[in-house]
């Protein structure tokens, strides 16, 4: 239903009493609302991580300690089961303020509370300088600025896992499944190195 035709049941509203027929259609107008407004700004963070390629992430961080960062962390799992795997401190950096109220009843849950932190911050204005392990689940317009930023500021010896969508211009450290349950992992000297190669060449 378009904005001309909620304005004309407002004015149904204000001029007389609906009926029946009056009544379905305000409340088909406010069930369409309630949808616009979960799929723009709900849904995409509440679409569950397929339980795969959360393993697959995970192990590309095995064996790994330091600070860990979820780039748009949603509902915190793979924070949560980062600090499970070791990874200390765990952080999710994420704007929606509805995700951010369930990562934090995820963690109180799992008896995490305010062992994980869920920050309401911009990823653009983070400082990752001290970031060891980095995970990204972002779409591939974001990726090149974001790979940017990451060379900029990351130390040599973190990692970044990437699951469904690599950074298009490096090269992986190594992989894991296949499909829409891939992920990658780019070693950052790894990705330094080849970057100053390919500047010299």
């Amino acid at each position: 239903m378009d904005a001309e035709a909620l304005d004309e049941l407002a004015g149904q509203l204000r001029g007389e009493a609906l009926g029946g027929r009056g009544l379905l259609q305000l409340a088909a107008a406010t069930g369409l609302a309630a949808y616009a407004v979960w799929a723009a700004v709900l849904m995409p963070g509440f679409r569950r991580v397929p339980l795969r390629l959360q393993a697959n992430v995970m192990a590309l961080l095995r064996g790994r300690s330091g600070k860990m960062v979820d780039l748009g962390s949603g509902d915190g799992r793979l924070v949560l089961e980062a600090y499970k795997q070791g990874l200390r401190p765990a952080v999710g950096y994420e704007l929606n303020p509805w995700l951010l109220w369930l990562a934090s009843y995820r963690a109180w849950r799992a008896g995490c509370h305010g062992k994980v932190s869920f920050l309401k911050q911009d990823l653009w204005k983070a400082n990752l300088s001290d970031c060891y392990n980095v995970t990204v689940f972002l779409a591939p317009s974001v990726k090149p600025p974001l790979a940017a930023k990451l060379l900029a500021e990351l130390p040599d010896e973190a990692r970044v896992v990437a699951g469904r969508f690599p950074f298009p211009s490096w090269t992986p450290s190594s992989t894991m499944g296949q499909g829409l349950e891939q992920a990658w992992a780019y070693d950052m000297k790894e990705v330094r190195r080849a970057a100053q190669s390919g500047a010299e060449g």
